[in-house]
């Protein structure tokens, strides 16, 4: 049996960093992955779907070209070399990342798949079906969340699509439904209408991006619907199959009404579960909660001491951002002796549809149901400069403070490159800046930061 000073099981954005720095940290290492380097963001995440998405942003610039005057003529849409050009950047990010953990002394890679066999106690099969046991003083779980699949009658029976098929498609579906109305099936209904399919985005709430203020649901989906996006809310599947002709009958019921919707292709896009069920955590002694997440305290440890998880597989925000401040956490209080928390540590996010949705902090809803005193600002991006001057005029700006104080309590930025102009005014949070001190700030012209001086001029003091 080898022992380790640490293991980790996983190596996503949270557990590459954290092998890489305990072993330079003179901590004998190993990390664990049954699949490839890199985890979610890198292999079927972020880095592909982004990819992607700048791709489907082209096509759609190219058919608005005509408006600035710009004369193209015939647009042709390739999906096997949009998706050759995605598999060359995964490539070459996971080859980085697996490089970086090849060349790091003190480190070992162990690729397979690892269960816990007993308290501290891993034992790792291979492709082959050999078995190797393996002990640390402290293990890392790193494992990632995974695709729900909802119980839809005769959803067993069809060719479904997940967010990680859906990224190898090499011809363009001729109809493409979405089930879920959320950041995974918003992004990729909007690129596949771009690159040419019908799309239809199949909800069961009363509207798309339930969490978010319904301002800001009600204006993305309206941009939405003005490409062409059919979306139906309050609306379940109730029963799916294949026809003859390569195609899919859906049978939808929404209230008291039915219908039947016939595509190619279906995505199933409603949410994710945590990759816990064949860690064989009961052996080890590791609480779980209802859903499957690990229980972890403020400083990312299980209930059982040396043990800690990271990322998804532990709950809470599914972002790779907040991964990766994981490791920092663990790994600066581990060897730094710090006492960071995962407490009040700001959460930003971005979706990347086209405008992009930035958030950080409270939107208007969850000031309201806090209590809390507010003030909003909106500015919509019809009266943005830059937007006007690139043609780029959809969305809106929000922001929620506190008229007391003046603090910016949080901010929905639905704009053109919305995620940067987010990260301004999470800086400001961070700092302590004023909204009114950002009402006068000197920003350089044009910018789309530079509108938010005109967005808290809408307050009035």
């Amino acid at each position: 049996m080898k022992h380790f000073d640490a293991i980790i099981i996983g190596s996503g954005q949270a557990g590459v960093p954290l092998a890489k720095k305990l072993a330079q940290a003179g901590k004998k290492t190993a990390i664990i992955e049954k699949n490839n380097i890199g985890g979610t963001c890198i292999n079927v995440g972020c880095t592909p779907t982004k990819a992607m998405v700048a791709c489907a942003r082209a096509v759609y610039q190219a058919r608005k070209a005509n408006e600035l005057g710009v004369e193209i003529g015939q647009i042709k849409v390739n999906l096997k070399k949009i998706k050759g050009r995605k598999d060359e950047i995964v490539n070459s990010f996971r080859n980085g990342a697996q490089k970086g953990l090849e060349t790091t002394k003190g480190l070992k890679i162990i690729f397979g798949e690892a269960r816990f066999s007993a308290p501290k106690e891993i034992t790792v099969t291979a492709q082959d079906g050999t078995e190797e046991k393996l002990t640390a003083d402290w293990i890392f779980i790193d494992t990632g969340a995974k695709t729900v699949i909802p119980e839809v009658d005769g959803l067993e029976s069809v060719d479904y699509l997940t967010s990680t098929s859906i990224l190898d498609l090499e011809e363009i579906p001729e109809h493409l439904v979405v089930l879920g109305g959320n950041y995974i099936g918003l992004e990729f209904g909007q690129m596949f209408r771009r690159f040419g399919s019908k799309v239809t985005i199949i909800e069961k709430s009363k509207r798309i991006m339930s969490r978010e203020d319904e301002d800001i649901s009600d204006e993305l989906s309206e941009i939405l619907k003005g490409e062409g996006i059919d979306i139906l809310t309050e609306t379940h599947i109730a029963h799916i199959e294949s026809e003859k002709k390569n195609h899919l009958i859906i049978d939808v019921k929404s209230g008291t009404k039915s219908d039947k919707i016939i595509c190619s292709h279906v995505l199933i896009a409603t949410g994710r579960a945590p990759q816990t069920e064949k860690l064989g955590l009961d052996l080890a002694g590791i609480k779980t909660d209802e859903k499957g997440y690990i229980v972890v305290n403020k400083k990312l440890e299980t209930n059982v001491d040396g043990v800690f998880a990271l990322g998804d597989v532990k709950g809470g925000p599914a972002f790779t951002h907040i991964a990766y401040n994981d490791y920092t956490i663990v790994y600066r209080n581990l060897i730094e002796k710090t006492n960071y928390s995962i407490s009040n540590r700001p959460v930003p996010y971005c979706m990347f549809t086209d405008p992009q949705l930035g958030r950080i902090g409270l939107s208007e809803n969850e000031a309201k149901e806090k209590g809390i005193k507010y003030k909003v600002a909106k500015l919509p991006m019809s009266q943005v400069a830059r937007g006007i001057e690139t043609n780029e005029t959809l969305g809106v700006m929000k922001a929620i403070v506190d008229p007391d104080t003046k603090k910016i309590l949080g901010a929905s930025i639905l704009a053109p490159e919305g995620g940067e102009i987010m990260s301004v005014l999470q800086l400001a949070i961070e700092g302590g800046i004023t909204y009114d001190r950002i009402r006068y700030c000197v920003f350089a012209h044009p910018t789309y930061s530079e509108s938010l001086n005109n967005l808290f001029m809408k307050i009035e003091d």
